[in-house]
């Protein structure tokens, strides 16, 4: 098994697109309607808000290569880029996608380390993340690699308000 990390660029932004509406349909499509669905990933994944997010200093996104092949992708953000107010102390990881054929071989795990190190590289203290209340797989996931439930927010999925609890790991 080999796994490599490749920051993306612009050139890039099809395969993200790609990859990010894949990964929402295939995680998120049973619990939504097709309605709310639809609208959600024609605004969060066109390729003109994706390019605005890679085009932002402070957001970074990430692609997994599995075996050579694009298997998932992290996005990062910090400063002014997150989503809550968090301080300059914080990272926040919003976004660890993997393609379903390549889950349950630890590139959560590799991502999460790469947020992780990029967050100490910038001396950030903590490293936070928002997901959804019903995602237990997720939340499973992220308490065991350390992350604390300290509270939540509203997220919109076209017109339904969602709860995601909001996970923080301090860092050493």
């Amino acid at each position: 098994m080999t796994v490599n990390i490749k920051k993306c660029a612009l050139e890039d932004l099809q395969i993200l697109q790609e990859i990010s509406i894949e990964t929402f349909k295939d995680t998120f499509q049973d619990q939504n309607s097709p309605k709310n669905m639809k609208d959600y990933l024609e605004s969060a994944f066109s390729l003109k808000q994706l390019e605005k997010e890679l085009s932002n200093n402070f957001s970074q996104f990430f692609f997994a290569y599995f075996n050579g092949e694009v298997a998932g992708y992290l996005k990062v953000k910090t400063n002014d880029a997150q989503s809550e107010e968090m301080g300059d102390e914080s990272l926040e990881m919003e976004r660890i996608y993997i393609k379903n054929k390549f889950q349950k071989h630890g590139l959560g795990k590799y991502l999460l380390n790469k947020a992780m190190e990029i967050a100490m590289e910038r001396n950030k203290k903590k490293i936070w993340l928002g997901v959804w209340e019903k995602n237990e797989n997720a939340i499973a996931f992220y308490k065991k690699m350390g992350f604390v439930k300290t509270g939540a927010h509203s997220f919109y999925m076209g017109n339904e308000e969602q709860t995601d609890f909001i996970m923080i790991k301090t860092l050493k």
